[in-house]
């Protein structure tokens, strides 16, 4: 038996209209049970709106729109009482408008998209508390570097030539500012997470998720910390969990710009990892309770500075793997990857995801393998130097035995490498 569309199509709008009336109620019991409260009705009057918008947009868009005047003009009229009682909000007239529009989207687009919306409405309604909250404690600054970052990504990446026009860099100039693009939405949402949704974190989630942002800043952090409250087993889990979640981190990066390497590497970094969180997890689970901490770093990566900056390094790093490929050969470049393993190693493993050189695509495995282990091998030494030998002992002895194993994975050649 075949249902007839429109009938389908008035029962979704009724069935959500109704729903978001009771969400509305539920908005008033809960955010404005008072006598003085105006709400411009509820389950009801919800219900019929969305039934009105159903009805005229069937009969004739002009009708539909003639209506929607018409609704405006009454709710204008409720909305002058509420400025008598001195509140200006003109939610209920916008979740009224989304109402009047389930009809028109249950004849124009698949059902879901009516139920995208719902859950939208209802979501936010329900958020009205933490939407706040989250306004208040977000720094506009902030936002303001995202905008700048949208502007660079969506205007100016797309007019970047495509191809390789700049002399002696093996790479154009969109895929260089893609690369930069992308390693900063990691690092950004890393560090939204970290300072806005953790608020009141402890030292384990610290290390999880800076680790998604910088596992290097993360061990300064944590052994700074442990330099004040003495050798602590949670600290030394978060300090390994950060390095272990580092190599999550680079298969993700491999996986955006080069899947035949990330093939590979997912290996030797997966074990690694999984080898870390087993130890991280051991102290944890014999440390004491976490404690509260402020959040790892202050600084937006993705402020225009440190884009260019990071810009000008993947540049570098392009060049010089280039021209040590070319002239010292495999040789070289382990040597190379060993010594940049002591900076940030973000723009060297680009260089190496997205450039085309003279070494074949184990030599370059065995060079991110080395890059990574000797990265561990430097946070070692910052934390024992921030923390003191004393306090960061065995945190710096487990990643520096992970950092030995990142490299001798690439000498030994495991995995057929």
């Amino acid at each position: 038996m075949n249902i007839n569309v429109d009938f389908i199509n008035f029962i979704v709008t009724v069935v959500f209209s109704f729903l978001v009336g009771l969400e509305i109620k539920t908005y008033r019991i809960q955010f404005h049970d008072d006598s003085k409260s105006y709400f411009f009705g509820t389950t009801r009057t919800f219900t019929f709106v969305g039934i009105l918008g159903f009805i005229f947009y069937r009969i004739d868009l002009s009708v539909y729109l003639v209506v929607l005047a018409g609704l405006t003009l009454l709710y204008s009229l409720f909305y002058f009482q509420k400025l008598q009682a001195h509140r200006q909000s003109i939610l209920l007239y916008l979740v009224m408008l989304i109402v009047y529009s389930f009809g028109p989207l249950s004849v124009k687009f698949p059902i879901w998209m009516d139920a995208l919306v719902f859950v939208i409405v209802v979501f936010v309604l329900n958020a009205k508390e933490e939407i706040h909250k989250f306004s208040i404690d977000f720094n506009t600054y902030e936002f303001e570097i995202l905008g700048k970052m949208i502007l660079l990504s969506a205007v100016i990446l797309p007019l970047l030539p495509k191809n390789n026009v700049i002399p002696y860099i093996p790479l154009s100039p969109f895929k260089i500012w893609l690369a930069v693009v992308v390693i900063s939405a990691i690092s950004y949402a890393g560090y939204i997470v970290q300072k806005y949704f953790f608020p009141t974190k402890g030292f384990f989630l610290t290390g999880l998720i800076g680790g998604t942002y910088s596992s290097t800043a993360t061990t300064v952090v944590l052994s700074r910390k442990s330099k004040e409250l003495g050798k602590d087993n949670v600290i030394d889990a978060a300090i390994i969990a950060a390095t272990s979640v580092m190599y999550i981190r680079l298969i993700i990066v491999a996986m955006i710009f080069n899947m035949a390497i990330a093939k590979v590497i997912a290996l030797p970094f997966i074990v690694l990892s999984v080898v870390g969180f087993v130890i991280s997890f051991f102290y944890l689970r014999v440390g004491k309770k976490d404690v509260v901490m402020s959040n790892i770093v202050d600084k937006n990566p993705l402020e225009l500075g440190t884009a260019f900056i990071f810009a000008f390094l993947f540049v570098i790093m392009i060049m010089l793997t280039h021209f040590i490929t070319i002239h010292y050969g495999s040789s070289g470049l382990k040597v190379f990857s060993f010594i940049v393993g002591f900076t940030d190693i973000d723009p060297f493993i680009l260089s190496l995801l997205t450039g085309k050189y003279v070494v074949s695509q184990a030599q370059i495995v065995n060079a991110i393998l080395i890059a990574a282990g000797s990265n561990n091998l430097i946070k070692a030494v910052y934390a024992l130097y921030f923390g003191k030998i004393k306090n960061s002992y065995r945190s710096a002895f487990w990643i520096s035995l992970l950092g030995v194993l990142s490299i001798g994975w690439a000498f030994l050649n495991i995995g057929g490498l």
